[in-house]
C-alpha cells in the first residue's frame, strides 16, 4: 500500500540525505567510484602513505581545494583554498625494544615456542604478524618491552644460557600519546583544532591535483593521528597509483622497453592488491618507500610507463586461482632464491630459485669486406678514431697499415682538414704551410687556420705559458709559436721535446690523429644506443628516447670492445639489447663499433649492482654487530648454509662474549650489504686478528621474484611481459581483475 509521508516526515528524509551525502563518513555510491565529499575516485582505490611521524606539513593545491576537519562528523574549514600549512602536536618520541626468538610458517609452531619459552622466563611473550618483514603469513616470537638496548641484550645473554640459540633486537618508536594534527593555517587564519581531529583535502575538481614535499598527486589527502604519529594519506585509484609507481620501481628513461614495462605493471598491480590493508590498523594500506613499492606521485609520471599500466589495466598474476605475492628486486646476481629460504615464511610454488640466464641464441651476423688495419700513435692503438674520420668521408681508407707510416703531405692534410672543417659549416681556404713536407709546427699552424682558432690562441693561454712550453725553441716562426704552443698545452699534441725539430716529420696517423682531437673539442658525430633488431640490411637502434633506423653500407667498418680499446674486425655478432656506437652519414650507417656485449649469458649482467664489494673494518663492524647482539669483540663472520642460489642462509658470527645464529634476510641487515649473496675475504692486522672484512658480492635486493634487470634484458631480447612474468614466477597465469 502507499506510505503517506507528512510535512515532518519529509523534513527528517532531508536532514538524514543531507547528513548521508554532505556531513557523514566517506561512503560508496555505485559500483565505479568513491566518492569523498563530492569528489570521485574509480574503484579499486588504495591508500598510501607518504609520511610518517611527519610535523610541519604544507600542501598546496594546483586550483583550489576544500578543507575538512573530521571529528565524528565533517566540518568545512575551507571552500577554495590554494594552501594549508598543518602543524602536529609535538609529544615527546622514545623507542622500546623487544627480542624476537623465532620465525615460524605455523601459528601452532609459533604458539608452542611461546609456551615453551614462557616456561624459561617471566617476561612478556606474544606472537605477532608484522607486515614489514615481507614473509607472507609469517608468524614471529617477541619478548619485551625493553626500556634500553643494554636491556635487551642483557635478556638476549640470559636466554642464550636457557639454550635459546636464535634471538635479535627488534627497535619500535613508541609516542608519549597519540599524535594528533593541532593547528591548521588555511587563508591566513590560524585554527585550533580538537584532539581527536583528522583532516581530509579535496581538490575542487577532477583535474586538480595536491601536492606535499615537492612532488604532486592525483586523488586526496587524509592527515590523522596515530601511535606512529601524524600519518599523510593518499587516497586514489588503483592505475593511477601504478602510474607514479613504474617510474620509482623501473625508470622508463633507462628501462625503456615496453614489455618490462608492463611485467612490472602487472607485479606492482599484483603486489598491491595482495598486500591492501597490510597497515590498516594505522589507516592506510602500504608505504610509499621500498618497503612495500615506490611511489612518487603524478611528478614522476612517463608516457611508456603510463601507456604500459594502461595496456595492462586490472591484469594480474595468479596461482590457484589466487593473487601471487609478487615480490621483486633489482639485481638478482644471476639466480634468484627461493622465497622461505630467504623470508622464513611459509614455501610458494610460484617464487622457487630461478636461474636469471639468456635462453636464446645470438640473433645476427654483421660481415663487411673491409677491415681497417691496426693503426698506432705513440704506442696507443688509434684506429677506432681514423675509422671514425674515415666514416665522415675525411680520410680515405687506407688498407695498409704500412701506408699510415708515411709521411704527411700538406695537400693531403689541408684536404682532409676543409673536409673535417666543412662538417662543422667552417670554410678552410687559409694557405698553411708551403712546403710539400709537414713538421710538427706547420701542422698546427695548419689546422689551427682551417678551423679558425686565432681567438683561442690569443685568449685561452698565457703568454707565459707559450713561453714555458716553448723553453729554448729556435727556428720558429712567429706565426707559428702560438698554434704550436696551444696545441700542446690544450693536450691535442703530446708534451714531447722534439715537437719542434724541423726534421721531424708527423706521419699520416699522426697527422689523422690530432685531426681527429680536432674536430671532437667541437662535436661527437656518432650516436649511441641499444640495438632493438636487424633485418635485410636495416639496422634498428633505441637511443634519445625512441627508435632509429639505418641501412648498413656494404663497405662497413667494424669494431668490437677487447680489454678496454676497441679492435677493428670484419665481423661482428650482435643481439637484441647490445650497446652500439655508429657513425651514419645520409642515413647510411658506415661504421659500427659493439661497445657494451656480454661475455656469458647472465640476463641481469649490465647492472651496476651485478658484482659489488664492501670493505668494512672490524672495529666498524663490531660496533654495528653490538646494537643487535651481545658479541663483545668481533672475531670473525663465518657463512654457513647457502641455497640454491648460493645466497648466504645461515651465517655465524663469533664474539668474544658469545657466537650468535643469523638467518635469512636478517644478515644482510646486520651486516648492512646489498644481497644475501656474498664470499668474505679478511685482511690480517700485524697480531694476526682480523682488521678489515672484504665482502665480494653480486645482486641488489631480497634475491626472491622477479630480477627487474633480467626481466629489462628479456624485454630487449624480444621476449613478452607474459613470458617475463612467467620466467620469474613459476606456473602462473595472467588473469583480469573484475
Amino acid at each position: 500500500m502507499p506510505i503517506l509521508m507528512t510535512r515532518h516526515h519529509k523534513y527528517l528524509l532531508l536532514a538524514f540525505l543531507f547528513l548521508y551525502f554532505i556531513a557523514g563518513q566517506p561512503k560508496e555510491f555505485g559500483e565505479e567510484n568513491l566518492f569523498f565529499q563530492g569528489f570521485p575516485i574509480a574503484k579499486p582505490v588504495i591508500r598510501i602513505a607518504l609520511g610518517l611521524n611527519v610535523e610541519d606539513i604544507l600542501i598546496r593545491s594546483s586550483s583550489g581545494m576544500k578543507i575538512y576537519q573530521v571529528s565524528g562528523a565533517y566540518k568545512l574549514l575551507a571552500e577554495d583554498a590554494a594552501e594549508a600549512h598543518v602543524q602536529g602536536r609535538q609529544d615527546r618520541l622514545s623507542e622500546k625494544f623487544l627480542v624476537q626468538t623465532g620465525q615460524f610458517r605455523k601459528r601452532e609452531d609459533a604458539d608452542v615456542a611461546v609456551k615453551s619459552l614462557r616456561q624459561k622466563i617471566s617476561q612478556r611473550v606474544l606472537v605477532t604478524q608484522d607486515g614489514e618483514s615481507g614473509a607472507d603469513g609469517a608468524f614471529q616470537v617477541r619478548a619485551g618491552d625493553f626500556l634500553t638496548r643494554g636491556d635487551a641484550l642483557a635478556f638476549i645473554k640470559k636466554i642464550n644460557a636457557l639454550g635459546v640459540r636464535e634471538a635479535w633486537i627488534i627497535r619500535e618508536e613508541v609516542f608519549a600519546a597519540e599524535n594528533h594534527p593541532r593547528w591548521v593555517t588555511v587563508n591566513d587564519q590560524l585554527i585550533n583544532l580538537s584532539a581527536d581531529s583528522s583532516l581530509y583535502f579535496i581538490p575542487s575538481t577532477t583535474e586538480c591535483y595536491l601536492s606535499y614535499g615537492g612532488r604532486n598527486y592525483r586523488g586526496i589527502f587524509v592527515l590523522r593521528g596515530s601511535r606512529k604519529g601524524l600519518i599523510l594519506v593518499n587516497i586514489l585509484n588503483l592505475e593511477e597509483y601504478l602510474k607514479g609507481v613504474l617510474p620509482g620501481e623501473l625508470p622508463p628513461s633507462y628501462f625503456n622497453e615496453i614489455e618490462a614495462q608492463k611485467a612490472q605493471a602487472i607485479a606492482a598491480r599484483t603486489y598491491a592488491l595482495k598486500n591492501l590493508g597490510q597497515f590498516s590498523d594505522l589507516g592506510f594500506d602500504l608505504l610509499a618507500t621500498p618497503a612495500s613499492q615506490v611511489y612518487l606521485g603524478l611528478s614522476a609520471e612517463s608516457p611508456l610507463s603510463s601507456r604500459a599500466v594502461e595496456e595492462t589495466r586490472g591484469e594480474v598474476a595468479v596461482y590457484g586461482g589466487k593473487l601471487i605475492n609478487a615480490l621483486y628486486m633489482s639485481t638478482c646476481g644471476g639466480a634468484t632464491e627461493d622465497v622461505d629460504a630467504m623470508f622464513e615464511g611459509a614455501p610458494m610454488p610460484y617464487l622457487k630459485s630461478t636461474e636469471c640466464v639468456d635462453e636464446r641464441d645470438a640473433a645476427w651476423t654483421v660481415k663487411s669486406p673491409l677491415i681497417f688495419p691496426p693503426v698506432l700513435v705513440n704506442g696507443r692503438a688509434v684506429s677506432q678514431n681514423l675509422a671514425y674520420l674515415a666514416a665522415l668521408d675525411v680520410l680515405p681508407i687506407e688498407s695498409a697499415a704500412a701506408s699510415w707510416n708515411e709521411s704527411a703531405e700538406t695537400a693531403e692534410v689541408q684536404s682532409w682538414a676543409g673536409r673535417a672543417a666543412a662538417l662543422l659549416g667552417k670554410k678552410a681556404d687559409k694557405a698553411g704551410s708551403e712546403a710539400a713536407l709537414l713538421d710538427f709546427p706547420s701542422l698546427a699552424r695548419l689546422l689551427a687556420e682551417d678551423f679558425d682558432w686565432k681567438d683561442r690562441v690569443d685568449n685561452l693561454m698565457l703568454k707565459t705559458e707559450a713561453d714555458h712550453v716553448l723553453d729554448g725553441a729556435t727556428g720558429l716562426k712567429p706565426e707559428e709559436r702560438g698554434p704550436l704552443a696551444y696545441f700542446i698545452v690544450s693536450g691535442i699534441y703530446p708534451a714531447s721535446e722534439n715537437l719542434t725539430d724541423r726534421n721531424r716529420r708527423p706521419t699520416k696517423a699522426e697527422a689523422a690523429y690530432y685531426l681527429y682531437k680536432v674536430l671532437s673539442a667541437y662535436k661527437d658525430f656518432s650516436g649511441q644506443g641499444t640495438i632493438h633488431g636487424l633485418k635485410e640490411g636495416r639496422l634498428t637502434v633505441h637511443a634519445d628516447g625512441g627508435d632509429k633506423e639505418y641501412e648498413l653500407t656494404s663497405s662497413l667498418l667494424l669494431f668490437r670492445e677487447l680489454e678496454g680499446s676497441a679492435a677493428p674486425t670484419s665481423s661482428l655478432d650482435l643481439e637484441a639489447g647490445d650497446i652500439v656506437k655508429w657513425v651514419e652519414r645520409e642515413g647510411k650507417v658506415r661504421f659500427l663499433q659493439i661497445v657494451s656485449a656480454p661475455v656469458g649469458n647472465v640476463l641481469d649482467y649490465t647492472s651496476q649492482f651485478h658484482r659489488w664489494q664492501t670493505r668494512i673494518s672490524r672495529d666498524d663492524l663490531e660496533t654495528r654487530l653490538n646494537q643487535y647482539y651481545p658479541i663483545g669483540r668481533l672475531i670473525d663472520i663465518v657463512p654457513g648454509k647457502r641455497g640454491a642460489s648460493r645466497r648466504v642462509l645461515e651465517m655465524t658470527i663469533v664474539g668474544q662474549e658469545s657466537q650468535i645464529q643469523v638467518r635469512g634476510l636478517k644478515i644482510r641487515q646486520v651486516l648492512n650489504l646489498r644481497d644475501n649473496l656474498f664470499v668474505v675475504d679478511r685482511q690480517l692486522a700485524p697480531d694476526g686478528r682480523v682488521a678489515v672484512f672484504v665482502f665480494s658480492g653480486k645482486g641488489w635486493g631480497h634475491g626472491v621474484g622477479l630480477c627487474q634487470v633480467g626481466a629489462f634484458r628479456m624485454a630487449q631480447k624480444g621476449a613478452s611481459y607474459e613470458e617475463i612474468l612467467k620466467k620469474y614466477y613459476r606456473g602462473i597465469s595472467l588473469q583480469k581483475t573484475d
